[in-house]
């Protein structure tokens, strides 16, 4: 790859490293950097750099993107990161290969589909990529139903939102199964810590349901904290297409531990909830929600795994599963490492990175890309040797993840929940409350 010298005249004069060239934006008279590049420069001397004549200034940073902005009552910094103990040092290659070969985790196929998405999935105006994303929506939607979980009277909390089509496409089913009129009984918060263009956020303002978006790291929400939560309490069910690495840790932390912060002594037993009861209408300490919680309990989840290498051993749920087979910190990260096999060949083969980020495709790209490999490992292992050691790690990290919700209480399964040939990050990660009972 050839590297650009110099900048272009009258262009944008930030390298972008990745490309090994410099940015081609256009830039305004008297500038160096475009509005984008600006700010990231501004970033590393601690200086605001806005592209608006000097007498517009203070008009401006009112409304500015890049400012300071004031933390939401629900930002509890680092509240879902977990204990920070522990270095990720890489053990010797013949341990770790030996002690996760006794841990195997066979996973079903379950291939669902939803409906609501039915006559989309055959409209010949989506494209391929469209078809892929609606073939996944449609089986996590599925799976939900299966669970009992899509139903009305819930709260159903997208992490990782995107654009919010996971949402949408809950909502659509339990508008076609219901009252339009009693839409009051349905909440829906997507979670995203990105500003995403193109949401479909817009198409439901005027259909009366609670829609709300809140911009916000997983890594620092409190769900106790949040007013539509704190309304009518209506039972919890978290979702999520794709969460990546980490993320799915920090989403089971802040839906499972912050969104219960209360004392469990003084907490009542739950009501075994019916799927279409609302847990609005039972009476205080009579209800799905403890009188003593801020927010509802929580019925059940449904979420995509994928990019196993991007865990931290801080923020894992599944500690007490690798601690109890005689792994730690160092193993964990050599798994995590390793788990990048099971994908990283077929990923060169046909570029399919399935994304929730799809109008981001550069950023997402980059999120879910395999690490670069360079062990020495590599050298003696065939392709289909390291896909099934990739995948055996991702089945460990993700047993691990089962283990810490079964000790919550929750029934958990591990799904293959749509064909590789639609995504090869293709495990749906499913969980419902044990006394939960579907009438």
């Amino acid at each position: 790859m050839s590297v650009m010298a110099s900048p272009l005249p009258n262009r944008c004069n930030f390298f972008v490293e990745r490309k090994k060239r410099f940015c081609k934006m256009m830039v305004g008279k008297g500038q160096r950097f475009c509005g984008e590049h600006a700010n990231a420069v501004s970033s590393r001397t601690d200086a605001r750099i806005c592209t608006v004549a000097e007498d517009k200034l203070e008009k401006h940073l009112k409304k500015c993107n890049s400012r300071q902005k004031p933390k939401p009552i629900y930002y509890v910094e680092n509240i879902n990161a977990g204990p920070d103990d522990g270095d990720e040092g890489l053990p010797q290659v013949r341990t770790y290969l030996h002690r996760g070969n006794g841990l195997r985790c066979e996973v079903e196929d379950n291939f669902l589909s939803h409906p609501a998405l039915q006559e989309e999935l055959v409209n010949p105006k989506n494209g391929d990529p469209a078809h892929k994303h609606l073939k996944q929506q449609a089986s996590i939607l599925g799976h939900l139903d299966e669970l009992g979980l899509l139903r009305r009277g819930r709260c159903f909390v997208e992490f990782g939102a995107g654009r919010g089509k996971l949402s949408h496409w809950i909502h659509e089913a339990l508008k076609n199964n219901g009252d339009l009129k009693g839409s009051e009984d349905l909440q829906l918060l997507l979670v995203e810590r990105s500003s995403i263009r193109f949401k479909v956020d817009g198409k439901h303002q005027d259909a009366g349901v609670q829609f709300e978006r809140l911009q916000v790291d997983i890594e620092h929400l409190d769900l106790s904290k949040v007013p539509l939560l704190q309304d009518k309490k209506f039972p919890l069910v978290g979702v999520g297409k794709h969460l990546c690495g980490a993320a799915t840790d920090l989403a089971l932390r802040c839906l499972l531990e912050t969104s219960r912060l209360r004392d469990p002594e003084t907490e009542p037993p739950q009501k075994r909830l019916k799927p279409s009861e609302p847990a609005a209408e039972a009476t205080p300490g009579d209800s799905g929600a403890c009188s003593g919680a801020s927010v509802g309990p929580v019925l059940g989840l449904a979420v995509a795994l994928c990019c196993h290498h991007r865990c931290e051993w801080r923020h894992f749920v599944g500690r007490q599963f690798f601690l109890e087979r005689g792994l730690g910190a160092a193993e964990f990260s050599a798994f995590c490492r390793m788990s990048s096999w099971a994908t990283c060949g077929v990923r060169a083969a046909n570029q399919d990175y399935s994304s929730h980020h799809s109008t981001n495709r550069e950023r997402a790209k980059e999120e879910h890309e395999p690490l670069d490999e360079t062990d020495t490992l590599n050298k003696f292992l065939s392709a289909v040797e390291r896909e099934k050691i990739g995948r055996l790690c991702k089945r460990l990290i993700d047993s691990g993840r089962c283990h810490f919700l079964k000790s919550q209480g929750f029934s958990s399964r591990l799904t293959c929940y749509t064909d590789q040939g639609v995504t090869l990050e293709n495990v749906l990660l499913t969980a419902h409350f044990s006394n939960y009972v579907v009438y």
